[in-house]
């Protein structure tokens, strides 16, 4: 599934096809971020067709992992080179741990394509996924001292709700984006 976009990026589903790229993501924030990879769970510690196919159940209700919710998970892709600047996952409902930390949406771009208007429209197109799945409102949230991400949230339509703090101290800022009436604007 492809979605068109304005600064030639589109969603894509992850596939084998991408698989040297997938691998070269995971290192790159893993020398930038360390060694936790936000809003693609799973491929911090799987292979690529082992990760394939956690997405695959997770992507059902039915045979979604007890104590996940299900999703939907996007390659970003640069239309010009096909080249993966980031990945995007859109949950479509929300455990306990989700709504106050997590959010229906998390995403990332890898370093080397950073700062280059990438996020705000992934972020956008994913918005547009959570319009066809009919999530409205939207949550987001991200850790108080990202700067980067509350700017693309806010770029978004995001209104800042709170601040939560996990029991590890992390504070996390959330964000509700309303989809109502944007239709033919996202």
């Amino acid at each position: 599934m492809t979605l068109s976009s304005k600064p030639g990026l589109c969603l894509i589903a992850p596939s084998l096809a991408y698989e040297g790229q997938i691998l070269d993501y995971r290192e790159e924030i893993w020398a930038a971020d360390g060694r936790h990879l936000y809003g693609v769970g799973g491929l911090d510690e799987l292979t690529v067709p082992q990760w394939l196919d956690l997405l695959k159940r997770k992507s059902r209700p039915e045979t979604c992992p007890e104590g996940l919710v299900p999703d939907s998970v996007f390659l970003c892709v640069r239309g010009c080179d096909d080249t993966l600047v980031g990945i995007i996952n859109i949950r479509h409902s929300l455990n306990s741990y989700l709504s106050l930390y997590g959010g229906h949406i998390g995403y990332a771009i890898r370093p080397a394509q950073r700062r280059k208007g990438y996020a705000e429209e992934q972020l956008r197109l994913g918005l547009v996924e959570c319009q066809k799945l009919g999530i409205d409102p939207v949550l987001l949230t991200c850790l108080e001292d990202n700067t980067a991400s509350r700017r693309t949230i806010i770029k978004n339509g995001g209104e800042f709700e709170r601040v939560v703090t996990r029991e590890d101290g992390s504070r996390f800022e959330r964000y509700w984006i309303s989809l109502k009436g944007q239709e033919g604007t996202r």
